[in-house]
């Protein structure tokens, strides 16, 4: 039998939503080319689903519901314990509702500064800026479930522009004990708008390669 490695479900599980089927899901194995570490593996599992009709906020809510029961239902609490490198603990409440912050308040409020000196790797672009200050800075408050959101528009290339906050996407990712558990957006479906999007993505690699 001919078998193939696949990074991710999600061509697959768009076209059948394409087809009529407006919620489908698929936990499956995926594989990447990349290096392994204490939160990356090569060869890993997920649960990744798509839903006609609905944005990030009816996804926020499924996911709060669906994790919080399944900890409740495996531990038989909301509460547990995680262990970590050195002896490090952390106590962990999943119950709902669950934290959420927007991006660029909480990293000004989490900084302390409107303008901070990071070293950054090229290109520095303000997208790769971004998303290593928040690396840096708020992820290392999200202990217990948080959700961030408010992500500007520029981040993520799949993401739909916010309906009623110009510059920002609606796209959200969740994290416990200072790690992403969930990356969820409503899907870009303005073919013009993505079309410059990956144009853009294009540009951005061609200046990284000049460094």
């Amino acid at each position: 039998m001919d078998m193939f490695m696949r990074v991710a479900p999600e061509i697959y599980l768009k076209t059948l939503v394409v087809g009529g089927l407006n919620r489908v899901y698929e936990m499956d194995r995926q594989f990447r080319n990349e290096s392994i570490d204490l939160t990356h593996n090569p060869e890993f599992t997920t649960c990744e689903f798509y839903m006609a009709y609905a944005d990030i906020y009816d996804i926020m809510d499924m996911i709060e519901e669906l994790i919080s029961s399944i900890v409740k239902h495996v531990t038989g609490s909301t509460t547990t314990k995680f262990h970590i490198q050195h002896g490090e603990e952390y106590g962990v409440n999943w119950a709902a509702p669950w934290r959420c912050v927007e991006m660029i308040p909480a990293l000004e409020e989490a900084t302390g500064e409107k303008k901070m000196k990071v070293d950054f790797s090229p290109p520095l672009t303000n997208a790769r800026i971004l998303d290593k200050l928040v690396g840096d800075f708020m992820e290392e408050t999200c202990v217990n479930p948080t959700f961030i959101t408010g992500h500007p528009q520029m981040m993520p290339p799949l993401a739909k522009y916010h309906c009623s906050n110009p510059g920002l996407c609606e796209h959200f990712e969740a994290f416990v004990c200072k790690k992403e558990i969930a990356n969820t957006y409503t899907e870009l479906n303005d073919p013009f708008d993505q079309r410059l999007r990956f144009e853009e993505q294009a540009r951005q690699k061609d200046v990284e390669h000049d460094f």
